[in-house]
C-alpha cells in the first residue's frame, strides 16, 4: 500500500494518507483541518489481500487497471491514469492490480492480456476494456460513469 504525505494548509502539519483512504476526505491529524488532495491523488494500489473488499465497500465507482510492468501498452496507459486519477477523485476511484504479483486477482477476473480495465459499481463489474484505450474514450466512459 502506497501513502501521500500532505502538509495542512491550516497547521502546516504534516500528514500520512494511505492512497486507499485519499477518497475519503481526510481530515489534519492536528488540527482536524480538510486536507486539500486534489494534486496529490494517485491510482490506489491494489493486491490480492485487498481488491475485492476495497471494491465492494468503495463509496464511488472504481476502474481497476490490471497490468504488467513489463506491459508496453500498459507503460502508455500509466500517465494517463494518474492523470484521471486527479480529474476524477471526486467521483471515481482509480486502482491498479499489478498481473505478475497478484495471480489471485487476475485468476479471478480471468485477466488474459494486459491492460485490462474493469470498471465496478457497488462492487459488481459493469464494463470491461481489454488492451490500450484511446485517451477520449476512456475518459467518455468515466464521465459515464460519475453520472451513473
Amino acid at each position: 500500500m502506497a501513502t501521500i504525505v500532505i502538509s495542512c494548509a491550516a497547521c502546516g502539519g504534516k500528514n500520512r494518507i494511505p492512497d486507499t483512504k485519499q477518497h475519503l476526505h481526510p481530515k489534519c491529524g492536528k488540527c482536524k483541518a480538510p486536507l486539500v488532495v486534489d494534486s496529490f491523488v494517485v491510482p490506489v494500489e491494489l493486491f490480492d489481500a485487498n481488491m475485492d473488499s476495497f471494491v465492494k465497500s468503495a463509496s464511488l465507482p472504481v476502474l481497476v487497471d490490471f497490468f504488467s510492468p513489463t506491459c508496453g501498452p500498459c507503460k502508455t496507459l500509466a500517465p494517463l491514469l494518474r492523470n484521471l486519477a486527479k480529474k476524477f477523485h471526486h467521483k471515481i476511484i482509480i486502482a491498479t492490480v499489478d498481473t505478475s504479483t497478484n495471480p489471485g486477482c487476475s485468476a479471478f477476473y480471468k485477466i488474459r492480456g494486459v491492460p485490462t480495465l474493469i470498471f465496478f459499481k457497488n462492487g459488481t463489474v459493469v464494463d470491461q476494456i481489454v488492451g490500450l484505450p484511446e485517451p477520449a474514450m476512456l475518459e467518455s466512459k468515466l464521465v459515464y460513469f460519475a453520472k451513473k
